[in-house]
C-alpha cells in the first residue's frame, strides 16, 4: 500500500466528512459501491482513473473551482503511480522527465539538463 494511496484516501474521507455525507449517502450520489469507496478511503484500493468519474466525485464533494477539481483528479491519478495524461501529451516535458527523476533521487542533473528545464518552465 503506497503512501500516495493512503494520502488520497485520507483526503477523500476528509472531504466527505466536511461535506456532511455518510459513506452510503455519498456512494448513492456517486453511484459507486460503498465497500470499494471504503477501501479507497483506507488506502487499500486505488481510486478510479477515469476523469469523468473523478470530476463527478469532486463536484459531489463540494469542490467548485477548476483548480480544486484538477488538483483532486491529479492526486487520484498520481496515487496510482500514473503521470497525468495531459502532462504525457507534452513531448517537450516528457524529454525532461529523466532529469527531473534523477533530481528527485538526489542525483545532480547535468548543466545542459538544468538549462533545458529552465527554458521549459519559462515557456510554460
Amino acid at each position: 500500500m503506497s503512501k500516495n494511496l493512503q494520502k488520497f484516501g485520507k483526503n477523500l474521507k476528509n472531504l466527505r466528512i466536511k461535506k456532511g455525507l455518510g459513506l452510503r449517502e455519498i456512494c448513492k450520489l456517486a453511484n459507486y459501491d460503498p465497500s470499494n469507496w471504503s477501501k479507497i478511503e483506507r488506502g487499500k484500493m486505488s481510486p478510479p482513473s477515469e476523469e469523468l468519474i473523478l470530476q463527478k466525485w469532486a463536484k459531489i464533494l463540494g469542490l467548485r473551482t477548476k483548480k480544486e477539481i484538477q488538483k483532486f483528479i491529479d492526486e487520484a491519478i498520481i496515487s496510482q503511480g500514473i503521470i497525468p495524461q495531459d502532462i504525457l501529451s507534452h513531448t517537450s516535458a516528457i524529454e525532461h522527465l529523466p532529469a527531473f527523476f534523477r533530481t528527485l533521487r538526489n542525483k545532480k542533473p547535468t548543466r545542459e539538463e538544468i538549462d533545458k528545464l529552465i527554458e521549459l518552465i519559462r515557456n510554460a
